[in-house]
């Protein structure tokens, strides 16, 4: 007969990376997401890093996240810069993978809803693989210099370096993530600006976005969509205010619900996801600063997987 001792022995993992997996999973795939900006990609990422470390000898091993860190961040730079040419080529601008809310990050350092944001992948995307390492690790998930240094391969003066030219490089503030008061100010604001384009409203949509307001859009190669940022407030509206463009997202109200950590809309035809619209305020939280609508279906491909669970 087996006994309580018995079946707890047992329970715990024998091999040493299933248990690193149990872990630090979260942590991975937190990492992978945001330094490649694709769902798809960094649960492939998180899966090799694993698979790859299965029979090594890990007793050695005293600070797991760090350890974790620098196997998920080099797989992750090695597909950036091969990756480059392929963004390069892609038809008009791209824009990072929504990633639903799912609770799939356990990891409370990971989960900081401020790196999560829509606008803070974005802004991401200005960086070069190794500044977007850098500025993760330290900004983000908030490790010192000496373990970064480890991590990417460089010096501790040459990490710190790289960091201060992020942050240019990046020119805008980090936006974060409101919370309290700010996130329902961000719902109501998000609510009044998809009833004002669904209904073609042009006075509500002058006052909700800033003048200086920024439309990206992303259709990838299979549906048409501006292939350069518009910028402007009276551009932005001009085209969002068109009975031609998007017609294809006002066949039903969207759906608000948290993308990224903050409400965003997500528009459905007959139950399929067509496209999803995030956004990036005003620091005073009042008007929209940054649209971006992801259209190409090969990114919405992990949001329908979520509805359909």
């Amino acid at each position: 007969m087996e006994t309580k001792g018995d079946h707890s022995t047992r329970s715990r993992p024998d091999n040493p990376v299933e248990e690193l997996y149990a872990s630090c999973r979260g942590l991975a795939f937190s990492i992978a997401y945001r330094m490649l900006g694709a769902v798809s990609d960094a649960e492939d990422v998180v899966q090799d890093v694993f698979a790859d470390m299965a029979g090594r000898d890990l007793s050695e091993v005293r600070n797991r996240k760090a350890y974790i860190a620098k196997w998920v961040t080099n797989r992750c730079l090695n597909i950036l810069q091969s990756a480059r040419r392929t963004r390069e080529a892609y038809p008009g601008e791209w824009l990072p993978e929504p990633l639903a809310a799912s609770g799939e990050q356990p990891d409370e350092l990971a989960e900081r809803a401020d790196s999560l944001s829509y606008a803070y992948l974005v802004m991401l995307e200005r960086l070069t693989p190794v500044e977007r390492a850098v500025f993760l690790l330290r900004e983000a998930f908030e490790y010192d210099y000496e373990e970064i240094a480890d991590i990417v391969g460089k010096s501790v003066p040459n990490c710190r370096k790289i960091l201060s030219r992020a942050k240019e490089h990046a020119r805008t503030p980090s936006p974060s993530a409101p919370a309290g008061e700010a996130a329902r100010m961000r719902s109501a604001l998000v609510t009044r600006f998809v009833a004002a384009f669904q209904h073609y409203d042009v006075e509500a949509l002058l006052e909700l976005l800033a003048e200086d307001a920024v439309l990206i859009t992303d259709g990838g190669p299979h549906v048409r969509a501006a292939m350069r940022p518009l910028t402007g407030q009276s551009r932005v509206m001009k085209l969002l205010s068109s009975r031609k463009t998007f017609a294809a997202m006002r066949h039903s109200p969207p759906i608000i619900t948290d993308v990224n950590g903050e409400p965003n809309a997500v528009y459905l035809d007959q139950g399929a996801i067509r496209a999803v619209c995030c956004f990036m305020l005003t620091p005073d939280q009042e008007r929209i600063l940054q649209v971006y609508i992801i259209l190409n279906p090969d990114k919405l491909d992990h949001l329908a997987r979520k509805q359909g669970s």
